[in-house]
């Protein structure tokens, strides 16, 4: 067996399954704390090529969650940071990066007829919607995160339909939205957990290095089994 980077994952999934992962072609919208660390799981599984969309820079407040995020980091843009990162896990990965916040009026700066699967990590209801409507309009696999805030427990994280979620306030919000849209089923990752905080009347959600990280880990193993026919 050559001991390569992927020799692990091949002993695992076979050459056949790592190759169609090698070829496949991710778009990943938003790269903040679930997004950041879906895009670290899928590059170091083999994903060949990427496309990061966020319009953040990195701030000393994402230390405490974001794998991209380090004291060198802060001020740069997000994608910039993330490619790097992705780049030095692969070398031979082809990554695009996006500068822009996803929304009606800049998505069509994306063509995501492009890619083999989307996975949405952004915050806001509208922009969110309108990515899941636009991917499923194009007949290409999307994943979403749901609201990964306030939350302490890490396994209670589960995959489901978005007619099946419950709790979770982003998930009602997605959920009633997409189906005025005629959309009643997509796949998304969410948690029944109830939320958790001790500071009141702050406006970003509270966090915790454990959280967003499980989210985007159990995206990135959604996206690979599908990719790679697992399932």
């Amino acid at each position: 067996m050559t001991d390569d980077r992927h020799s692990r994952t091949r002993m695992l999934i076979g050459e056949d399954a790592l190759t169609k992962i090698q070829k496949s072609r991710v778009a990943i919208i938003g790269v903040g704390g679930v997004g950041g660390y879906a895009l670290e799981a899928l590059a170091r599984a083999g994903v060949g090529e990427f496309l990061l969309v966020d319009s953040d820079r990195v701030a000393e407040s994402n230390i405490n969650r974001q794998i991209i995020a380090t004291v060198k980091t802060v001020g740069q843009y997000k994608t910039h940071a993330a490619r790097e990162r992705v780049l030095e896990i692969n070398p031979d990965a082809i990554v695009e990066t996006m500068e822009i916040f996803y929304s009606e009026q800049t998505a069509n700066e994306i063509d995501l007829s492009r890619y083999d699967y989307v996975v949405d990590a952004i915050d806001s209801v509208r922009a969110k919607v309108h990515l899941i409507a636009s991917a499923k309009a194009v007949g290409v696999n999307i994943i979403s995160a749901m609201g990964a805030g306030n939350k302490l427990d890490p396994t209670a994280f589960e995959v489901a339909d978005i007619s099946k979620t419950s709790v979770c306030p982003l998930a009602k919000a997605v959920r009633t939205s997409l189906r005025k849209l005629g959309i009643n089923h997509h796949k998304v990752v969410y948690s029944r957990e109830e939320p958790h905080t001790v500071s009141e009347g702050e406006r970003a959600p509270a966090s915790i290095s454990f959280v967003p990280s499980a989210m985007g880990l159990i995206i990135a193993g959604e996206v690979i089994k599908d990719l790679a026919d697992l399932s």
